[in-house]
This record gives structure tokens, C-alpha cells and sequence, in this order.
């Protein structure tokens, strides 16, 4: 790596100093004697000056010594009346006048030092951490020398797919000969695209570990500034760096901030971002493949690409980072667990069972989170105790036991949240009630149930959607069969509820009425939701029929859980009971408890 050398004032008062340190040595090889001036007036009479040079101050000149040697003198002027009065008394009398040297430190230095203090620190207070004027078309990328990179692909699990995909990368960066030899050309660009969390960032550094190359690390944000033109000189400056140390990786993430399709927003076409945009694309068709620098870039927003960027010649290879299965929660688990002291009743295979839909930085906070609760419980391991606390602690919020809720509001989340287990125990294709519990959680949850299904599901047929919208609107159902009023709390079930049947309706084609069609927007984001709801391309008639047609499916699988309920009202009522009294009710429990009721 390059050392890169920074201005500091210390060198120039540094500078100063030994400047003023040389003026006084030379300046004391010509030494000149001063002598009082009623000395010089003695030797004046005695014949003893030989020439003098007369100033405004001072009187230069020279006199013969005691070893009739000619020597240098000076004295400063007196005036004459006080020298005349003086030397009728024999006073030895003198002048002095300041120091030219001290003179010259007053006069021009100690200003010189206060002017550059003062912009050292306006300056700084006004840029803050941003760079000096000469390094702003300078790239900002961190670099890991191969030395420095300790990351390996056997520390990025859950992600077998995506390695595989990139180990042809390794390949050619330790041995390019080969694929040269038979005239292969490697990919310029690997885009990783994956929702956030899943490792992008920590794959791409495995693949600059295994290969042992430098590894060139920014973000796209790092490349737009307000300054026109910055973007793109970073952009050039990035890339000729890289070549002078290939074979090497460019890894660029959160590409979106940078790559997003031209003309998209409300700005011209020759903003500064698009102007870096176009520099990219101009480098990535510029450099030579077989000189051995690779491209690679991350983003959860693929839709919003640029198309320039991601055909054939530039990012021509995506590789999908997405969400791990259950097998691969578990081998990333059993990554983090090293790095924690587990007992041996910690099941890593249990745990991501527990945990559908979590990415490796879910993951790797849940064992963090566990370890965190390991230490507040005062013991030395980490316990499978800690980890369901933790699971649930990630999945609805921290446990405030010391929220005060009154009975009657109890008694509501009670039979709230068994409605929910009752008709979720009662329909096929739900996922298994791991847990019921009526202990505030977060911000608004004043109980919740926890189900855990058994194993991934990538596919889910119409009945199995409804069951779950049914299960969903148990909780209000109980409310209006034991209470005869529905509360508030049911505002998250109903938006799970909605969403699932607008999904069913405008996506998979599952609506008798409407048919096989699909009316969802063409354009959506992949792996995150922006919250943002695209407009529709289809008439108000068939608007208001897809809204009939959600409003039918949440009304009839209300009606089911209404009639699941009813017919198993004693249950209702004592499994409310034991939970009122345990506050927690665990897996084993419930169903004992339901099949003693059926």
C-alpha cells in the first residue's frame, strides 16, 4: 500500500525555527564588537578609531587594538548634550537598540504563524473530514493488501451456490494462463444481487482472501458529490490504480446509488451522477480482461439498473446471494457459535428451524443477542434457553413485564391470542403453534403466538393461503364470540390478512372471478419492499372488482374461524383461563390441551 504523506503546521514552524537557528549561526561567524559610545568617544581622542560609517542609529567602524590589530566595531548613538554632561561626570554611558533578529520574529513570523493558524482551523472546522482540495478527484476505496484480507470462503455459509458460482473467479486470478491458452475470456463483472444481509460484502472479500489479490473496497454513494466531475475523475483514478496493482478485485457496493437507470427522477441528463454512470461504463469497456482486474459490485436493487450496465461485456455474470434455507441457517450458525461458549443442549439444526426467513446478519445478532442474555441471567454458557428468549426477543420485541394492563384488557388478549392457536391447530397446511404468550412486547404487541413451521416452503397452494388468513382472523373472532365487541388489537393481523389476499388476487391468479390474470405492477423490487405503492395499469371497473374480491376472501375465512371458534368454545374459554394464569403457554401444552378438548 502507498503511504500517503499529509500537510501538518508542525513542519512549517519547524521550518521557521531552524531558518532563524542558521541566521544566528552565520550571523555569529562575522562577529562585530559593540562598545559604549563613551568608549568610543575616549578612543576618538586618543586616536585610537581609524574610519567610522555614520547611520540614523548606529556608528560602524574600525579602531586599532591593544596588539596593534585593526578591528570591527559598533556603537549606538547618544545624543550629544547627554553624552557631553555624562563624560564631564566619567559616566560609562551606552546605547542599545532591540535585536534585528527579535525584531524580525516580532515583525514578520509570529503574524505569519497566527494567519496560518487561523485558516488550519477554519478550514478544518468547515470541511470537517472531508479531503484536501489537491486529493477531491481522488478515489476514497479502502485497500486490503492480500495480507490483510483473513476472510475465507469456509467462513461465509448458507451460501453454497454462490461460491460455486465464484470459484472460476479464484481460478483465473491465481492462474489466468489457462483460460487464456484456449482463448476463454473471464467475466469484466460479477453482480451480486440478494436482499440486505444475506453477505454480499462478505462474499466478495472471500473470493479477494482465497485468491490472494488486493481488494479494492467503495461504495457507490463514495463516488457522487456536489462538485461536477469529481465522480468520474474518482471513477478513472479507481480504475488506473487497479491496474497498476492487478491481478486484483474493484468491489463496488450498494451499486443502485450509482448505477440507476438514466433518466429516471426529476433531474437532467447531465447531472453529476450520471456523469460518474457514464465514466463506469466507459472504464469497464476500456480495460483488458486478461490484465487481471475484476470487477465486482452488490446491491438488493437490481430492477433500477442501469440496462448499459448489466449486459454482455460489462456486469455479464449475476450471481444471486439470497435468503439461506434451513440447512444453510445452520451452517451459519454453527459459524457464529465458535466464537461463543455454547453448551451442548445448543442445537444449531433446532434453532434454524426456528428462524424462516432469517438472513446471515439475523443470524449472527440472534447469537449475539443470546450471549447478551447469557450474561444478564449471570451464567457461564450459552444455554438453548437463551436462544428462544432471543428468538423472541428478534421476532416481536423486549419483554415489559412491567407494563400494568388491566384484567379486563388481559382477559381480551387472553382469548385473542388462543383464538389465533385454535384455529391454527384446526386447519391443515398452517404452520405448527410453537408458542402462545400474553406478556407485552415492543412497542404495541400486548401478547403474541408463535408459529414455526416445519420445514422451507417455496410454494403454497390456494387452501394453504387461506388457512392462514383464517388463522390470522381468529384473534378477532374469539373477541366477538366471548365479548360480543372487537378491540384494536387486531390491526396487525388484519394487514397480514389484507396483504396475502391482494396478493392472491392481483399476483397468483387465484380470485374465481377475475380468473388466470395477473394485475400486479410490472415493475417491483425484488428483495425489498420500498413502501411505495405503484400505480395500476387496468380500468376502475376492475379495480373495484379486485377490491370486491379481497374484501369476499377476508369475509368468508372470517366466517370459518367464526364457526372453528364457536363449535370449540369451551376450549376457548379454558385455554384463555390457563393462560391467564401462566401468562406463557409452550407447543406441547396447547395440543395436549387441544386434543383433550376435541
Amino acid at each position: 500500500m502507498e503511504k500517503r504523506y499529509k500537510f501538518s503546521l508542525w513542519y512549517v514552524l519547524i521550518g521557521i525555527w531552524v531558518v532563524l537557528i542558521a541566521q544566528s549561526y552565520i550571523s555569529s561567524m562575522f562577529v562585530v564588537e559593540t562598545i559604549p559610545y563613551s568608549n568610543f568617544l575616549n578612543l576618538v581622542k586618543t586616536n585610537k578609531v581609524t574610519e567610522i560609517s555614520v547611520t540614523q542609529n548606529e556608528i560602524h567602524g574600525k579602531l586599532i587594538g591593544n596588539a596593534g590589530k585593526e578591528q570591527k566595531f559598533k556603537t549606538v548613538r547618544v545624543d550629544p548634550e547627554i553624552s557631553d554632561m555624562l563624560a564631564n561626570y566619567k559616566v560609562t554611558f551606552k546605547g542599545e537598540e532591540q535585536s534585528a533578529m527579535v525584531q524580525g520574529v516580532l515583525s514578520w513570523v509570529v503574524p505569519l504563524v497566527l494567519f496560518v493558524g487561523i485558516w488550519f482551523f477554519i478550514v478544518t472546522r468547515m470541511s470537517g473530514n472531508q479531503p484536501g482540495f489537491m486529493s477531491l478527484g481522488k478515489n476514497k476505496a479502502k485497500i486490503y493488501m492480500d495480507d490483510e484480507l483473513n476472510i475465507k470462503f469456509d467462513d461465509v455459509a448458507g451460501v453454497e451456490e454462490a461460491k460455486q458460482e465464484l470459484v472460476e473467479i479464484i481460478d483465473f486470478l491465481k492462474n489466468s494462463s489457462k483460460f487464456v491458452e484456449v482463448g476463454g475470456r473471464i467475466p469484466k463483472g460479477v453482480l451480486l444481487v440478494g436482499p440486505p444481509g444475506t453477505g454480499k460484502t462478505m462474499l466478495a472479500k472471500a473470493v479477494a482472501g482465497e485468491s490472494g489479490v488486493p481488494f479494492f473496497s467503495m461504495s457507490g454513494s463514495d463516488f457522487v458529490e456536489m462538485f461536477v466531475g469529481l465522480g468520474a475523475s474518482r471513477v478513472r483514478d479507481l480504475f488506473t490504480q487497479a491496474k497498476q496493482k492487478a491481478p486484483c478485485i474493484i468491489f463496488i457496493d450498494e451499486l443502485d446509488a450509482l448505477g440507476k437507470a438514466r433518466g429516471l427522477g426529476n433531474t437532467g441528463g447531465h447531472d453529476e451522477r450520471e456523469q460518474t454512470l457514464n465514466q463506469l461504463l466507459t472504464e469497464m469497456d476500456g480495460f483488458d480482461a486478461k490484465v487481471g482486474v475484476i470487477l465486482m459490485a452488490a446491491t438488493n436493487r437490481p430492477e433500477i439498473l442501469d440496462p448499459a450496465l448489466l449486459r454482455p461485456g460489462r456486469f455479464d455474470r449475476h450471481v444471486l446471494v439470497d435468503r439461506p434455507d434451513k440447512a444453510g441457517r445452520k451452517a451459519i450458525l454453527e459459524v457464529h457459535l465458535k466464537s461463543i461458549k455454547a453448551d451442548e443442549t445448543v442445537d444449531a439444526e433446532k434453532i434454524a428451524g426456528m428462524t424462516p426467513g432469517m438472513v446471515g446478519a439475523d443470524l449472527a445478532n440472534l447469537v449475539n443477542e443470546s450471549a447478551l442474555l447469557t450474561v444478564r441471567h449471570g451464567r457461564q454458557t450459552v444455554g438453548m434457553p437463551e436462544f428462544e428468549e432471543a428468538i423472541e426477543r428478534v421476532v416481536a420485541g423486549l419483554e415489559k413485564k412491567n407494563r400494568v394492563i388491566n384484567v379486563k384488557e388481559r382477559e381480551i388478549v387472553a382469548h385473542h391470542e388462543m383464538g389465533h392457536a385454535i384455529v391454527a391447530l384446526s386447519l391443515p397446511g398452517t404452520d405448527p403453534v410453537h408458542k402462545i404468550s400474553i406478556i407485552p412486547r415492543g412497542v404495541a404487541a400486548l401478547g403474541y403466538t408463535m408459529q414455526v413451521p416445519t420445514q422451507d416452503r417455496f410454494l403454497l397452494s390456494r387452501s394453504e393461503l387461506l388457512n392462514r388468513i383464517a388463522s390470522f382472523l381468529g384473534g378477532r373472532a374469539a373477541e366477538e364470540i366471548i365479548f360480543g365487541d372487537i378491540s384494536t388489537g387486531a390491526h396487525n393481523d388484519l394487514s397480514r390478512a389484507t396483504d396475502i389476499a391482494k396478493s392472491m388476487v392481483r399476483e397468483y391468479g387465484m380470485s374465481e372471478k377475475l380468473g388466470q390474470i395477473y394485475l400486479a405492477p410490472d415493475k417491483r423490487a425484488q428483495f425489498i419492499d420500498t413502501g411505495v405503492n405503484e400505480p395500476h395499469d387496468y380500468s376502475e371497473e376492475t379495480a373495484r372488482e379486485v377490491d370486491d374480491e379481497i374484501r369476499q376472501i377476508i369475509q368468508d375465512q372470517y366466517e370459518i374461524a367464526l364457526n372453528i371458534l364457536s363449535n370449540k368454545k369451551d376450549l376457548l374459554v379454558k385455554g384463555s383461563q390457563l393462560l391467564l394464569d401462566k401468562e406463557k403457554i409452550d407447543r406441547e401444552e396447547l395440543e395436549g390441551l387441544f386434543h383433550a378438548g376435541a
